[in-house]
């Protein structure tokens, strides 16, 4: 066996795979603290946590898709169409216009599993034609403009920027989110039916898993989840907007492939993508530590997806790349 076939080997591991975003993350936050001494503060990292939380639930929501070897590229719609109906229903609906917002979300991740599995249209063509759907139902909506969230408005979200024994709401929330989605994935059928189909499909329906239904619902907690980031976020920014969320698209993806969870699928979980989310925040503060422009925050994001993806990569499940 030779030493190159030995290394590829010991990459392509799933405790390397595991083990990798670890590491990085420490180190990240090492060199962090060398940079700029103080860093490690209970104070800051409830501030890295709180910055972390909406992109969190976000990343976590796509986790489901991807896990089943799919993808959901509507979820910077569905959540800037949540902060708008937030937004434009707090005045009117009051604490109803959560579940509705919400729920919005869910309906639009129902439509996108409908249409990938009963229309046979693969997941990014279905998420990104839902999300163009979503994104001109939002500008429609909000008559293209973003959306205050007036005085009786902001006292019926001051809940979500409370804090609570020194720790932010939102991270309490993102935490609830990241453990609920943790515990479903690893306990219930449906999570061992979801990483089953990722594994392998054809294995999956030869063993009697209904295929169809575990994408169905996968997509749904994907939008219903893009929804709770957006009206988190409208909270926290006293405003909903059609555009909101747009530059969250790929900081989300990247964290769930960056935490470890194969782009195939099959491999990952909540878990490795809360390791991710922290990474992406702190190469943020990092690039805004070493003065890197904040225009070009995408192309690091790009850079970093492009590696991350060919460590995580099962090639043994792809015969051709394409």
């Amino acid at each position: 066996m030779s030493e190159g076939f030995s290394i590829r080997q010991v990459f392509e591991g799933k405790w390397t795979q595991g083990a990798i975003p670890l590491v990085l993350l420490v180190a990240l936050l090492l060199i962090i603290e060398v940079a700029a001494p103080g860093f490690l503060t209970g104070e800051t990292l409830a501030l890295l946590f709180a910055n972390t939380a909406v992109l969190f639930i976000l990343a976590t929501g796509v986790t489901f898709a991807i896990l089943l070897g799919g993808i959901d590229l509507s979820i910077q719609a569905v959540a800037s169409l949540a902060s708008v109906m937030l937004a434009q229903l707090l005045p009117s609906l009051g604490f109803a216009a959560f579940p509705v917002a919400i729920l919005s979300g869910l309906a639009f991740g129902l439509l996108s599993g409908i249409v990938h599995v009963k229309l046979r249209v693969p997941s990014f063509v279905a998420t990104l034609a839902t999300g163009g759907v979503v994104t001109g139902l939002a500008l429609w909506v909000s008559n293209g403009r973003a959306i205050t969230i007036e005085e009786a408005g902001r006292e019926k979200t001051a809940w979500i920027n409370a804090t609570i024994f020194g720790l932010p709401m939102v991270v309490l929330i993102s935490a609830l989110i990241g453990i609920v989605s943790f515990l479903v994935l690893r306990y219930t059928r449906f999570g061992r039916q979801a990483i089953a189909v990722g594994a392998g499909e054809p294995a999956a329906w030869a063993a009697g898993i209904n295929v169809d239904r575990t994408k169905i619902i996968a997509f749904a907690a994907s939008g219903m989840l893009a929804a709770v980031a957006g009206v988190v976020l409208a909270a926290r920014l006293s405003s909903g907007s059609p555009v909101l969320a747009n530059q969250l698209l790929l900081p989300a993806i990247a964290a769930v492939i960056v935490g470890g969870t194969a782009i195939t699928g099959g491999l990952g979980g909540v878990a490795r993508t809360a390791v991710g989310a922290l990474i992406i925040s702190i190469v943020r503060i990092g690039m805004t530590f070493v003065g890197v422009n904040i225009f070009l925050e995408n192309m690091v994001f790009g850079a970093v997806l492009i590696a991350a993806v060919a460590i995580t990569i099962d090639r043994s499940k792809i015969a051709v790349i394409k």
